[in-house]
């Protein structure tokens, strides 16, 4: 889980999985989002894939890159149950957030 954090820990980082969220992008399609080089965007796309909250799969001769949210919201669901949290959805009843109801 803590490479998970490591690796939404950079503003860049979080940039490229905000954008994969809306679809899977090319590494070039990525990068021109950035005014980062081509081997310092490709050392994100690393971190990311090492985390897991990214796949990358070789179309020709361009890699494509998919958001994992699966990865991502374990690892937040496992901060939240460190620190006591209970983030289980309830069909029949308000959030609970903090061991309490939340008050409407």
């Amino acid at each position: 889980m803590s490479n998970v954090f490591k690796a939404i820990a950079d503003p860049t980082r979080r940039q490229v999985l905000a954008l994969l969220r809306e679809r899977p992008l090319s590494a070039g399609e990525l990068a021109d989002h950035f005014d980062h080089s081509k081997p310092t965007m490709s050392a994100h796309f690393a971190i990311l894939r090492e985390a897991g909250l990214i796949d990358a799969t070789r179309h020709g001769k361009s890699i494509i890159y998919r958001l994992r949210m699966s990865v991502l919201e374990e690892a937040l669901m496992g901060l939240a149950g460190a620190v006591g949290l209970d983030l289980t959805p309830r069909p029949d009843g308000p959030a609970v957030t903090s061991g309490k109801e939340e008050e409407q």
